[in-house]
């Protein structure tokens, strides 16, 4: 009862269990953001560049690769709870650019299943509903802290020493 009563204690409904809740946000928006930066490197680098000339953005060789390295490096540090008010900003920036250039024209949803084929299930493009989850789970680690095991804990407390 008493372990029970700490883990569900005051304050808040979830007591203690809630400075956990910045973790598992930080596991999936850093691998989210790392699988982006992966996917596009994987596929070659140019195609990204193709696709970020297509939409207008100025010097494109250079922002499709600033873009790469946001997602690689920012995801990895938002995964390991380092610096993440910081690189927050950034990741945050090539979300707003993702979801007003490319998926704001189709909708709210991003899930849009269009049919099912023998071939599998067939989806319509993304609206910019992730985007957004993306950016709330952002503004939640950087409002409520990294939490547990975060590599910005251990900098706060040698700072302090």
């Amino acid at each position: 009862m008493n372990y029970l009563k700490k883990c569900i204690g005051s304050p808040g409904a979830f007591g203690n269990a809630a400075r956990w809740a910045p973790l598992p946000l930080r596991l999936v928006v850093g691998y989210g953001f790392m699988a982006h930066g992966y996917a596009k490197l994987a596929k070659g680098p140019e195609a990204f560049v193709a696709i970020v000339h297509a939409i207008g953005v100025p010097a494109p060789y250079w922002m499709a690769w600033l873009t790469i390295g946001i997602e690689l490096f920012g995801g990895l540090a938002v995964l390991l709870g380092a610096f993440v008010p910081v690189v927050s900003l950034p990741m945050a920036a090539v979300l707003l650019v993702a979801m007003f250039t490319v998926h704001l024209p189709f909708g709210f949803t991003s899930v849009k299943l269009m049919a099912v084929t023998a071939a599998g299930p067939q989806f319509g493009p993304p609206g910019y509903e992730t985007d957004l989850l993306y950016l709330a789970c952002l503004a939640a680690i950087v409002a409520a802290g990294s939490g547990p095991w975060a590599i910005d804990g251990l900098i706060a407390r040698r700072l302090r020493k």
